[in-house]
């Protein structure tokens, strides 16, 4: 029972941290949530990671049958989110730079970030159609004894392991913005806006090549 809660934890956690890549997350956050103070970047590090563990949840487990309700193929989905990634990271790409001071926190900007928490910070730029099909594949397969409880556990704690790490990564980006300081935080942040941009076109490329292979194998 061991074995097979540790080989949940594991094929989970391998499978989708890669593609998540917390780190680089954390960076295009700053970008995108300049002069945060502390407690704004706690509350929009606690929404993201919210946010991320419900999406995966319900993509590890209805995924494939929300996917099939609305007749949605999984080259469709990869297609449509490189679009939308590829948007991000180009807008990202093309913002000024922001040298002002921090301005005071707002109602209007707390509602900002609130709404920024979940679009476009948590999907598609944390939780993309990458980690989303990683997730629906994954949660289409079936073990080997049947689904156990003690699989459902092992998801669980997988998924608070992602979720942990994605909140620590965007909590203390600010700490890497202090280091880096301002020349070197704006040229890391294009240099990932880039990053995000090409991946982008990647998974849009490679929805479009499988839906034209499709077509060709019909």
């Amino acid at each position: 029972m061991l074995n097979e809660f540790t080989k949940t934890v594991l094929v989970i956690v391998a499978g989708l941290l890669p593609i998540i890549n917390p780190p680089a997350t954390a960076l295009i956050v700053l970008g995108m949530v300049p002069h945060a103070t502390d407690a704004e970047r706690s509350e929009v590090a606690r929404r993201i990671a919210i946010n991320s563990f419900v999406i995966l949840l319900a993509s590890l487990s209805i995924g494939a049958y929300v996917l099939s309700f609305f007749g949605i193929s999984i080259p469709v989905l990869r297609a449509a989110g490189g679009i939308v990634i590829a948007m991000a990271g180009w807008n990202l790409l093309q913002a000024p730079d922001d040298q002002d001071a921090e301005p005071a926190p707002t109602p209007n900007r707390s509602a900002s970030l609130r709404a920024k928490s979940f679009y476009p910070l948590t999907l598609p730029i944390t939780v993309g159609p990458g980690a989303i099909a990683v997730a629906i594949a994954l949660g289409t397969g079936s073990p080997r004894g049947g689904l156990l409880p003690v699989h459902l556990v092992g998801v669980g704690v997988a998924l608070v392991i992602l979720c942990a790490s994605i909140y620590v990564c965007v909590r203390f980006s600010g700490h890497l913005e202090r280091l880096l300081g301002t020349v070197g935080t704006q040229v890391a942040m294009r240099l990932f806006a880039f990053v995000i941009f090409c991946i982008g076109v990647q998974i849009l490329w490679l929805g479009v090549s499988e839906l034209v292979e499709s077509l060709h194998l019909k």
